[in-house]
């Protein structure tokens, strides 16, 4: 998965302007202990990042 494709996502998800706040500032242990941009910096997938924040954020099927 793109980077590009990985923001749309989020922002289609969780809204443009809360987007970063949440990949900035929360903290999900499925991540190991890393927020979203800590794990794509560490070299995390874009495609597995987004997994983690479906499955952990109830994110609905049809937007996977």
């Amino acid at each position: 998965m793109r980077l590009t494709v990985f923001w749309q996502r989020m922002a289609d998800h969780f809204g443009a302007g809360y987007a970063e706040t949440f990949a900035r500032d929360h903290v999900m242990t499925e991540l190991g202990g890393h927020t979203v941009r800590e794990a794509l910096d560490a070299g995390w997938e874009a495609k597995d990042v987004w997994r983690v924040v479906c499955a952990t954020m109830n994110v609905p099927h049809e937007n996977h």
